[in-house]
């Protein structure tokens, strides 16, 4: 891809994150002025022995060292585990060390996206847990803030340090009007930051 873009990588395991980085792509391309790249990790095993097709059956392709070094801007997603974030996501940002040398992360911002089954499921860990790394990386962090009316009103997701959804126990519940006006607004904030910082 040669127009600027804003890389929403996410890991995914029940559909509704997947979900949240399609409505984040689209608030990114609501300006008009960059374009939004969504790119997913393969899962990880147990097994030492089991292996992921070089390319996924379905849904977006796995993000590339390049795609991330070339982006202009970078929201990462992820369901929580435990208060933190899937072991699929950390184990690719793990390897980026290369991407780190270089440098070619600093100044760019990012922001951070996730989903819990409950309310109260470390929403706002996960969120500092996947912008970690990304402060080493030289990043600028950019969450939502309260000037977005759904913030205020929000009963289910959302939350200052980014855009978040309940699932629910069964991780069916949809994605609310508030937590996808969120997902939105987001996606837009980011996109307008990266043209700003000239990232």
């Amino acid at each position: 891809m040669t127009t600027p873009y804003v890389l929403v990588l996410y890991y995914s395991r029940n559909g509704a994150t997947a979900e949240m980085a399609k409505l984040i792509a689209r608030g990114v391309e609501y300006s008009g002025q960059l374009e939004a790249m969504i790119r997913t990790v393969p899962n990880i095993s147990v097994n030492s022995e089991a292996t992921e097709p070089a390319i996924p059956h379905e849904g977006p392709v796995y993000c590339s060292e390049e795609d991330l070094r070339n982006c202009s801007g970078l929201i990462l997603g992820s369901p929580t585990r435990f208060g933190n974030m899937a072991a699929a996501l950390k184990f690719f940002l793990d390897g980026t060390g290369g991407v780190w040398v270089s440098g070619a992360l600093i100044d760019k911002p990012a922001a951070t996206f996730t989903s819990t089954s409950s309310l109260h499921g470390g929403q706002e860990t996960t969120h500092l847990t996947m912008i970690i790394p990304m402060l080493h990386h030289g990043m600028i962090y950019a969450g939502i803030p309260y000037s977005e009316a759904a913030l205020n009103r929000t009963n289910t997701g959302g939350t200052p340090y980014g855009a978040s959804h309940v699932a629910g126990a069964d991780s069916k519940n949809p994605i609310s009007d508030d937590e996808a006006e969120l997902c939105g607004a987001l996606g837009k904030r980011m996109a307008q930051l990266a043209v700003k910082l000239g990232a």
